[in-house]
């Protein structure tokens, strides 16, 4: 399985990079997972709706360009459908049941994702109704696709 996890914007706290390299490396035995970096667009501090818009949808081409044609796209987005860890991972299985081994996992910046990649998007996922940053949520994502593959495993790291 190839999990790519596409992300606006750079990590910049050592304690996230330290955490995300940590879950790559528990993730090699079970897929490979490449995270691929697209630029934030720079915006005023008080932005308009308008100017922010135009900046998740310059945001949006970039993602696209990094997406598969025949892959699966789950975007991270607030008013996504919530799972728990079980159900993470037996959509998981589900899908490879399906012989879908090319996974992406869009991350938006500050400002959210452009409605085109949301709407583009094959699943909308979201991790809880409250805000998390962009940055964080590479960390939290990383965690749970592990966790999905030891409960598929039958291993008892999700407990």
């Amino acid at each position: 399985m190839h999990l790519k996890i596409i992300a606006v914007g750079k990590l910049k706290e050592k304690y996230l990079t330290q955490g995300v390299k940590e879950y790559l490396k528990r993730l090699t035995p079970f897929a490979r997972v490449e995270i691929i970096e697209v630029g934030e667009e720079r915006l005023p501090d008080r932005s308009r709706p308008l100017e922010e818009a135009a900046a998740r949808e310059r945001e949006g081409q970039a993602i696209r360009r990094q997406i598969k044609p025949g892959s699966f796209t789950i975007a991270l987005v607030i008013e996504g459908k919530q799972l728990t860890s079980e159900q993470f991972a037996e959509m998981f299985a589900d899908l490879a049941l399906r012989g879908q081994n090319e996974i992406n996992f869009i991350i938006g910046g500050s400002t959210g994702l452009a409605d085109s990649i949301i709407n583009q998007a094959d699943f909308k996922l979201s991790f809880s109704k409250m805000t998390f940053p962009h940055q964080l949520m590479r960390l939290v994502l990383l965690e749970q696709i592990y966790r999905a593959f030891k409960i598929n495993r039958g291993e008892p790291y999700h407990k």
